[in-house]
């Protein structure tokens, strides 16, 4: 149990983390360096769920549970898509003014969170326990740091103050505490739930992989750069797996 509520709490920190960057910031960063970030956090992710979310699926349950559960999570965040406002934060020049529309989109930046916090919490109920509830805990949380510092980012080019856009930046990762411990409590104490909760874990990075963080990385003509990190993303990972 304090497993789980301090990798929880260290995955839904780091997007503050990535977020008290601005507070030191005196200049731009260039969109280079966010599409290298990006693809980075994109190859973590992806060797986090092939090689650490998957294998456990199909220890804990079989091929069946495991194709259901990606689908699933593909799914749901398709209907989220459809269905919350979303906005590009890396790229986006646009002036919101700081009323409804824009708490809208600071609202549907918090309930993307919300399949990421599930992923590390089943991890942490799978039969590996700490050891895949950590990886993951590590992978998603060096994801949210970047995804922080673009949150905090947009809301200052709204014109809000540098330490109020570190505060709703920071905000927007807490939900990741609260829907982490429901998918442990939920996995923990109904068994067979737990190969298709990885596997819908597994769905909703793949997902968010490949129609999120790839797009955006390529968004500014960088893709050879943003192909490189994300290589170099996935073989960092794949080397704390083997390592650990």
């Amino acid at each position: 149990m304090s497993a789980v509520l301090i990798g929880s709490f260290l995955s839904a920190l780091s997007t503050g983390l990535g977020a008290l960057i601005i507070l030191f910031m005196h200049r731009s960063v260039t969109h280079r360096w966010r599409d290298t970030l990006l693809a980075f956090t994109a190859g973590i992710m992806m060797a986090a769920s092939t090689m650490g979310l998957i294998p456990e699926a199909l220890k804990t349950g079989g091929f069946p549970e495991l194709a259901a559960g990606v689908f699933l999570g593909v799914l749901t965040l398709t209907v989220m898509e459809k269905n919350i406002p979303h906005i590009d934060l890396q790229h986006s020049n646009r002036q919101i003014q700081f009323d409804e529309k824009a708490m809208l989109i600071i609202a549907a930046i918090t309930l993307h969170n919300i399949p990421e916090g599930l992923s590390v919490g089943v991890s942490y109920a799978s039969g590996q326990g700490e050891e895949t509830g950590n990886l993951i805990a590590f992978a998603i949380g060096l994801q949210n740091a970047p995804e922080g510092f673009l949150v905090a980012l947009f809301l200052i080019n709204q014109n809000i103050h540098k330490f109020k856009a570190f505060l709703i930046a920071t905000l927007t990762g807490t939900i990741e505490i609260v829907t982490s411990l429901l998918g442990f409590f939920s996995t923990s104490y109904i068994k067979f739930l737990v190969p298709f909760g990885l596997s819908f874990a597994a769905g909703a990075m793949l997902f968010i992989i490949y129609k999120e963080l790839i797009p955006e990385s390529h968004g500014d003509g960088n893709e050879r750069t943003s192909t490189y990190s994300f290589i170099v993303g996935l073989l960092f990972m794949i080397l704390l797996i083997e390592t650990f």
